[in-house]
């Protein structure tokens, strides 16, 4: 059985970190999908695909994987950059501004 152990990124529809400071032990998928004739519903018969797997640490994650026989590749993530205003939102509304503010 293949899997990856991986870092989840952060959800583009919101501005929050949830769900991605934990690990993930995802299973490949083994066999393509099928499409249902009568309902057209994608299905497949591999229920490994299925199972994610939640860990503290990389560590936790990779050992789980040696103990079990899981041959898993480890994707680290991309670090990202830092997008902090000196002023931030506050200073929209700032007493102290020098120019006009206008949008």
């Amino acid at each position: 059985m293949q899997a990856r152990i991986f870092k989840p990124a952060r959800n583009a529809m919101t501005s929050g970190m949830a769900r991605t400071r934990e690990w993930v032990l995802e299973y490949a998928q083994a066999n393509a999908r099928d499409v249902d004739p009568l309902m057209g519903w994608t299905s497949s018969d591999d229920t490994q695909a299925q199972v994610r797997l939640r860990f503290d640490s990389k560590e936790a994650a990779v050992d789980y994987a040696a103990a079990h026989g899981i041959d898993a590749q480890v994707v680290d993530p991309k670090p990202r950059k830092v997008n902090v205003r000196p002023g931030g939102y506050g200073d929209n509304f700032a007493t102290n501004r020098r120019g006009v503010w206008t949008h």
